[in-house]
Order: structure tokens, then C-alpha cells, then sequence
């Protein structure tokens, strides 16, 4: 290993994708909620099969149960319930891998849509929602992931709600499909990436973009100033996802098997980031990938 070359921890890939695929259910706005229900021993075996491929965190599959999502379809009185079944499928789940040292992190995503900053409640209930999340999350997670922030006022509430767990809180920012740095609310990066470092977040990362957008954009992620990280979804766009729908309408990408996929992961290590994994699309076969050809460029993972 060359000096000047990060550690390099991985993370797991995409859960919803992954989870249709193995599911014969039809998928529902809380396609991935409904599974902790119907079907919780494919959560937990997927959670193993990115333990078994490298990923030495892993995030609860809790992407849909927030309030706001919950109550919106019917199910807020079961929230408590679902949030302790996706905390018993991760953690039964490291438990019968057997491998030392893989992570669990909470997960706080989105509270309406993925995407569209436009629908987030007002702060205050964002504040609100979060520290419930993290109430019942945080005695269970190793770490916070605040994924998919598509505005600097969902990420703030996020950070802040979550840091009062006293864990470790990384944030993840989800950017607009081009090559401008922009949030998807159309803020700028930079200027989310100042307030996460103020406030004190202990990691920030990029998800649920296109690789190339994510390539584009390092430049403003500052990873000089402390860890980063990215993990980048493989949808030809998100176009069609509209609050309250499913992804029965997205399309996944042809060119970005788990070699593909590799390229760009090996970019963003080379500048820096020492998180890494997948979102959408992005299933073990790919985590596995990665392991392999970081090890061959000489990354400690």
C-alpha cells in the first residue's frame, strides 16, 4: 500500500432494487417498508450477501419508514415496529456472517421524496420527524447516515437530530444529473458542504447521482478537510419518481455492470474518498467488484 493512498471502508449497495428483484410482492410507494413485513429473511440474506461481498457497513432498511411516508399510506402505528424489524434483519444479519467489524448505520432519509426538495415539511417538523427516527434507531446503529439530503435544510435537520445520539453522523447529498455541482434543490454544493462542516458532521458523501455527475462534482466535496465518501445510483435518470409513487417507472443503466461501476469507484478513491459503495442498482456482485479491485490498486479495505 503507497502512503498517500486512503483507507478505503465499504459500504453496501442499493437495498429497494435489489429486494424487487428477490421478491415475487408488487411493489407499493412503501415497496421497501412492506417486505419487512412480508418477506424480513430477504432483507436479512441480502444484508449477508453485501457482508460476504466486502461491505463492512451496512444500512438499515428503513429508506421508507418515516413518519410522513407512514402516515401518508395508512401505517404510522405500526412505525416503532418496522423500524425494530429492519434493525433485527441487519443485526441478525452481521450476526450470522461472522465477520468482525462490519457496522451498522441508521438510516435518515428523505421524509416525503426522494429528489424533490420542494415537498419536505417545514424545519421544525423536519427536526421533529428526524429525532424520532433517531430515538428508536440510535441504541441499536453504530452510525448515523443521513442519505439521499436533497436540500441544505433537510440535510441541517438531519445532522442536527441525528448528532444528539452522540454517534458518529455522516451525511450524504443526492446532486442534480449533470455536471454543475448543484443539489438537487438546485443549491449549490458548495455551499452545503461549508454548512456540513461547520456543524460538524463526521463524514459527507454523495449518493444516489450518476457516477459521472458525482466525478464532476468532487471538487467542491473539500475532502482535505475530513472523510468523504460517495455512492452513486445506476438509473438512466429519476426523472419519472414522483413523491408518492413507485419505481416500477425507472429504467437502470446497460453500461454500468460491476466492472463498469469499478472505474468510477477507483476515480473517487484517487481523489480521496475513503467511503464507498452503491445505491440504486448497485447489488453485491458490484460491492464484490469493488473489494477485488481496490485490493489489486493497493487500498487498504
Amino acid at each position: 500500500m503507497t502512503s498517500n493512498k486512503p483507507t478505503i471502508t465499504l459500504l453496501d449497495g442499493g437495498m429497494g432494487q435489489e429486494l424487487i428483484k428477490r421478491s415475487n410482492k408488487e411493489i407499493t410507494p412503501l415497496w421497501s417498508t412492506q417486505v419487512m413485513i412480508d418477506e424480513p429473511e430477504i432483507v436479512r440474506d441480502l444484508h449477508i450477501d453485501f457482508i460476504l461481498a466486502g461491505a463492512r457497513v451496512i444500512t438499515l432498511n428503513a429508506y421508507t419508514m418515516t413518519p410522513q411516508r407512514l402516515t401518508r399510506d395508512g401505517q404510522i402505528k405500526d412505525f416503532e415496529t418496522l423500524q425494530l424489524a429492519a434493525v433485527h434483519a441487519a443485526a441478525s444479519a452481521r450476526t450470522k456472517a461472522g465477520i468482525e467489524g462490519v457496522k451498522i448505520a441508521g438510516c435518515l432519509p428523505p421524509l416525503v421524496a426522494s429528489y424533490h426538495a420542494e415537498v419536505a415539511p417545514a424545519y421544525d417538523e423536519m427536526i421533529a420527524s428526524y429525532s424520532k427516527i433517531v430515538a428508536v434507531q440510535a441504541p441499536h446503529v453504530d452510525v448515523f447516515l443521513c442519505e439521499t439530503m436533497p436540500s441544505i435544510a433537510e440535510a441541517k435537520a438531519a445532522l442536527l437530530a441525528a448528532k444528539e445520539s452522540g454517534l458518529p453522523v455522516w451525511v450524504s447529498l443526492t446532486i442534480q444529473d449533470n455536471d454543475e455541482a448543484q443539489l438537487r434543490s438546485g443549491e449549490p454544493l458548495s455551499q452545503a458542504v461549508a454548512m456540513l462542516h461547520e456543524l460538524g458532521a463526521d463524514a459527507i458523501l454523495l449518493n444516489c447521482s450518476k457516477p459521472e455527475a458525482i466525478l464532476a462534482a468532487w471538487p467542491q466535496m473539500q475532502s482535505d478537510q475530513g472523510l468523504t465518501g460517495a455512492y452513486a445510483n445506476g438509473f438512466t435518470s429519476v426523472d419519472s419518481l414522483k413523491p408518492g409513487g413507485t419505481v416500477k417507472s425507472m429504467e437502470s443503466r446497460s453500461d454500468l455492470n460491476p466492472e463498469a461501476y469499478a472505474e468510477f469507484a477507483l476515480q473517487w478513491a484517487k481523489h480521496g474518498a475513503g467511503l464507498i459503495g452503491g445505491c440504486c442498482e448497485v447489488g453485491p456482485a458490484h460491492i464484490a467488484q469493488l473489494a477485488k479491485r481496490f485490493t489489486q490498486a493497493g487500498y487498504a479495505v
